[in-house]
C-alpha cells in the first residue's frame, strides 16, 4: 500500500507525490494491458514494433 504524508496542509503536493508513486509502481499500465484480450500474434507484432522503436532511439542518441 502506498502512503504519502501531507505536509503543512498541502493536499495538492501530496496528491502529486501519490500519483507519481502509483505511476512508478506500474499499476496503470497493467490495468491498461488487462483491459481487453489481445491475440498472441498481435501482441508479438506490437512488441517487435516497440523493440524497433527503442533501438532506433538508442542508435540516435549515441
Amino acid at each position: 500500500m502506498t502512503r504519502v504524508e501531507v505536509k503543512n496542509g498541502d493536499i495538492n503536493g501530496a496528491l502529486k507525490r501519490f500519483k507519481l508513486k502509483v505511476a512508478k509502481s506500474g499499476v496503470p499500465s497493467e490495468l491498461k494491458k488487462h483491459k481487453e484480450y489481445t491475440k498472441p500474434g498481435v501482441k508479438r507484432r506490437e512488441e517487435k514494433k516497440e523493440m524497433i522503436k527503442n533501438s532506433r532511439k538508442r542508435n540516435r542518441r549515441g
